[in-house]
């Protein structure tokens, strides 16, 4: 994608004016639950879908389509699509039931990451053999999301133009004006494509409510459930409304599921940290291992780093076409950073940040351009489609401070706590500040799962985007449950990790768990040796 270059910010001074109204005067939605039963499910009981037609869509895989109330207070309203996607159990004669998963985002489509499974052996969330083997793997896009009614909020073209002229030096990376105007532009293209009924329905406790539905579909008593990252938001929101419905849970990758509700700009701030601290064991592992090792930065590699940014926001490099492509692109000191970002979060992608940054410091760009534009997750604003959703889903979810103040306040504290990624963190929540449908019945409660058998909770030592505090602080949240940590960086860790994957097959096979506080060790990060993970 051809990026432009920054443009006068006088254009967006009606747009952004009429934000500023909007952030300084709206509520945020943060009522407690309404039309709720005491156990937190909808008043009004919806009737039970029937069985999914099934049809083949896959090797071993097969799709339907189930509909579910748009609200469950009003069963026999609209009804929405959702897509699902059932992995047939290898070994059927043994099948203990079926197991529902969510990969995260939110925003990523969980059909998409199923129908890729068996290209993405070795990566978070990849399903041991052993387990694809007793169970039918069932993936259900949640509503809002990928075929279940993706969200749509901007065009081709608005997307494109949302994703230039970013300055990592400027906190949100653009002048306050024209976020406001982005925001402005945004939240109102979201109610241009969808109603606001079904905006203010894309909430957490929604979609734990469709999962009944499907398991209800599905003719199973209980299901067992794998979250990560986002889906372990989704994971204690279905054990707290149906626990007599869960015959074991694993949480990768935690949420802090009460801060995840609560303020959300303390929730981006502890994201940026956790996203720093990353980014410091890289410079700290490249400094450590000296520059026969690693060459880049001559042995201050922080400098180095700071210095390229500069360098390439100042002046950025020309990438020529691609191969069957009319155009190029260029590379920026903000593209460079994300992607910086993204592969240092991953030590198993260290080597190819390490040769990516000293390709871009002698001249060319390419390398590190096109690990930029394959980098399509983020907790902060990326143009891609996937962030529509990512935002409708956690504007339906969060409290976020209607006040430009709190914003502002906010983005300082980022800044000053994480150098670096702290400006991609900032004003990340104005979308949420001016959502135009405010979820007003919202599952508020501490999300504790009481009644189910105790979940297994993995985390790393060094998240980027989930750090392990959220997961000791998960681990007192739920009723009953037992942390497993990973050392090392990445987010996610069953799939990557042998010790884990051993604990992660025990507890959704068997139901048995490691002691509590138990540790994996993992191999030793380095910079340019690609690490070699153990086999399943």
């Amino acid at each position: 994608m051809v990026r432009s270059r920054p443009r006068s910010a006088a254009r967006y001074g009606a747009a952004a004016a009429a934000a500023l109204m909007v952030l300084t005067g709206c509520s945020s939605g943060a009522s407690g639950p309404r039309g709720m039963s005491s156990a937190g499910a909808p008043s009004a009981s919806a009737p039970s879908p029937d069985p999914p037609a099934w049809s083949t869509c896959g090797k071993n895989l097969e799709c339907a389509t189930i509909k579910v109330p748009q609200e469950y207070t009003e069963p026999d309203g609209a009804q929405i699509p959702l897509a699902v996607m059932r992995h047939r159990a290898t070994d059927p004669d043994h099948r203990i039931g079926s197991l529902i998963f969510n990969p995260g985002g939110p925003g990523v489509p969980a059909t998409e990451t199923l129908r890729n499974l068996p290209k993405t052996a070795g990566t978070p969330g990849a399903f041991s053999p052993a387990v694809l083997a007793r169970f039918d793997v069932i993936a259900m896009d949640p509503r809002g999301v990928g075929g279940s009614q993706a969200v749509r909020c901007l065009t081709d073209e608005q997307r494109a133009d949302f994703g230039t002229a970013f300055d990592p030096a400027v906190p949100g990376g653009k002048p306050l004006p024209r976020l406001l105007a982005d925001a402005a532009a945004f939240t109102d293209g979201c109610v241009e494509h969808q109603s606001k009924e079904f905006l203010a329905s894309l909430s957490t406790d929604n979609v734990a409510r469709d999962i009944d539905q499907v398991r209800s579909a599905l003719g199973e008593d209980k299901i067992t459930y794998y979250g990560l990252s986002y889906g372990t938001v989704v994971g204690p929101m279905y054990a707290t409304l149906f626990p007599h419905r869960v015959r074991q849970m694993v949480l990768d990758a935690p949420v802090d599921t009460n801060l995840w509700f609560g303020n959300s700009l303390t929730f981006l701030n502890d994201v940026a940290v956790a996203s720093e601290r990353t980014l410091n064991a890289w410079f700290e592992t490249c400094r450590t291992e000296g520059t026969a090792v690693c060459p880049f930065g001559a042995g201050d590699p922080q400098a180095a780093f700071d210095a390229l940014i500069d360098t390439l926001e100042a002046k950025p490099l020309k990438i020529a076409p691609a191969k069957g492509t009319a155009s190029g692109g260029e590379l920026d000191g903000a593209m460079a950073l994300e992607a910086t970002r993204a592969l240092a979060g991953d030590q198993n992608t260290w080597p190819l940040l390490t040769s990516a940054l000293l390709a871009a410091q002698d001249g060319n760009g390419a390398p590190l351009y096109t690990l930029w534009s394959s980098v399509t997750v983020s907790p902060f604003p990326v143009p891609t489609a996937m962030f529509e959703a990512h935002t409708a889903v956690r504007c339906a979810d969060w409290q976020t401070p209607a006040g430009i103040a709190a914003h502002k306040a906010a983005a300082a504290k980022a800044v000053t706590e994480a150098k670096r990624i702290g400006t991609r963190a900032a004003y990340s929540a104005l979308n949420c500040a001016r959502w135009p449908a405010p979820n007003k019945d919202r599952v508020t409660e501490p999300l504790t799962g009481a009644g189910t058998p105790p979940s297994l909770v993995v985390a790393g030592r060094l998240d980027p985007v989930t750090p392990h505090h959220w997961a000791e602080r998960m681990t007192r949240t739920l009723d009953s449950a037992v942390l497993l940590t990973r050392e090392g960086v990445g987010h996610g860790s069953y799939g990557t990790n042998s010790c884990v994957d051993s604990a992660v097959d025990a507890a959704l096979i068997h139901g048995t768990h490691p002691a509590d506080g138990t540790v994996c060790e993992t191999d030793t990060p380095a910079t340019t040796r690609p690490l070699v993970p153990a086999k399943r």
